[in-house]
């Protein structure tokens, strides 16, 4: 088993690329994760995580991350990408809600918020709070729109 990750990191970020992955990386650079291995994992914050605003991980790491993206090929379209981490009253574990869509960057993060809600009712628990980051992007060429939770050590 691998260890649990103590920090969380809220990123987002969108660009354009001369390709689709290129625009993808390009998206990631902008949230400032772009160097780093990210290993896709769902959607439960560990109990005891601290967030950190800035990740400080050296290049080439592997680091489990829940994220949505898209890319688009459409001009002018509209997309965009939002993650939500929702944090219980009760100081356990959290959930992460990732959504990504032709939508504003209003409709992305209204939507993650909901869906943080519906998890904990799910669970029955208690929502305290939920932390969120969007972003939206209209697309020249090649674009893309990413939104992300890192977990580290």
């Amino acid at each position: 088993m691998l260890e649990t990750p103590r920090k969380f990191t809220v990123v987002s970020g969108s660009a354009e690329g001369p390709s689709r992955l290129n625009a993808f990386d390009n998206a990631l650079l902008a949230a400032g994760i772009g160097n780093l291995n990210l290993l896709k994992v769902s959607s439960i914050l560990p109990p005891g995580a601290v967030e950190v605003p800035q990740l400080d991980i050296p290049p080439g790491a592997l680091v489990p991350t829940a994220y949505g993206a898209i890319v688009s090929e459409v001009p002018n379209e509209r997309i965009a990408a939002a993650v939500g981490v929702g944090i219980g009253a009760d100081g356990d574990y959290g959930v992460i809600m990732e959504f990504s869509g032709r939508c504003s960057r209003e409709e992305a993060e209204a939507e993650v918020r909901r869906m943080c809600a519906a998890a904990f009712e799910a669970r029955g628990r208690a929502l305290d709070r939920v932390i969120v980051a969007a972003t939206e992007h209209r697309v020249r060429e090649v674009g893309c729109a990413f939104a992300a939770v890192a977990l580290w050590y």
